[in-house]
């Protein structure tokens, strides 16, 4: 068993690195334990990310796809289960996706109840904004949105964080620190989504000034949000995503795309070496 677990681990943090190096580079200053319960999370809601960005699947299928998989999680599924829902598309979907069932296995038991209800609410949330159309007319709406897509994520993190180590933050604030970094995002993607059908996540009569501050205004919550930890690893782990936000709010103030990876390197370093 513990070969069994010793292999999922390795291909779990595989997959991390594989998916997203910005976030790999955090969960692996983490420890055992929670290393294990990030890397899960994450791993969990890029299975469903992937779903909803997926540029080849048919609206009614996402929305099929994801409300399943919220209902399914809801109801302990077993790998047959996820099998079967993924069967007719696994020739389409990434194997981040087709492997959500080994992202829970991989989780600590003990935490693994808050990760699943999280996905299964993200998921519920992406299903009605894909019905939706990604049409957003108001900030309400960008609240909403980014509520269900990074948000949730803040949520999550800081339950972890309770778990791992009875640390307690604001809500509303772990709220802004995935919010913030989704409108940086939402920034630094505006034309690539726009030419993926026309998604436009700007707010009617929003221009760039109007995100940036939006952004700016999550991340100044996201601020105090990590002030609240205490310094360590998870403190570390937060500070990573939010300085690279900052990094590459400045690089597009300054017209660039985004930040170089040299830029992203002496960020890290900087963190890592207080």
């Amino acid at each position: 068993m513990n070969k069994e677990n010793d292999f999922l681990r390795s291909e779990a943090m595989e997959m991390l690195l594989k998916t997203s190096r910005t976030f790999y580079i955090p969960i692996s200053y983490l420890s055992p334990g929670l290393k294990e319960a990030v890397g899960s999370a994450y791993l969990c809601m890029r299975a469903i990310d992937e779903i909803e960005d997926h540029p080849k699947l048919d609206e009614h299928v996402k929305i099929s796809l994801l409300k399943s998989i919220s209902k399914q999680l809801q109801n302990a599924p077993s790998d047959a289960d996820f099998a079967a829902l993924f069967d007719p598309y696994k020739s389409i979907l990434p194997e981040v996706t087709l492997r959500l069932s080994d992202w829970i296995k991989f989780c600590p038991p003990s935490v693994v109840d808050k990760i699943v209800t999280s996905t299964a609410i993200m998921a519920d949330g992406m299903a009605k904004w894909v019905e939706k159309g990604w049409i957003i007319e108001n900030e309400n709406d960008l609240n909403d949105y980014t509520f269900y897509v990074a948000g949730l994520v803040g949520v999550m993190l800081s339950e972890i964080w309770k778990w791992s180590d009875d640390i307690e933050t604001d809500r509303e604030q772990s709220i802004a620190f995935g919010r913030g970094l989704q409108a940086v995002n939402i920034l630094r993607n505006q034309d690539e989504d726009k030419e993926r059908g026309g998604v436009d996540f700007f707010p009617d009569g929003w221009d760039f000034e109007d995100m940036l501050n939006f952004a700016k205004r999550n991340l100044a919550l996201a601020d105090q949000y990590i002030e609240s930890i205490k310094p360590g690893p998870i403190r570390i782990f937060c500070e990573i995503p939010l300085s690279l936000a900052y990094g590459t709010l400045n690089a597009l103030t300054d017209g660039k795309e985004k930040i170089s990876r040299s830029d992203v390197n002496e960020i890290v370093s900087k963190i890592v070496s207080k």
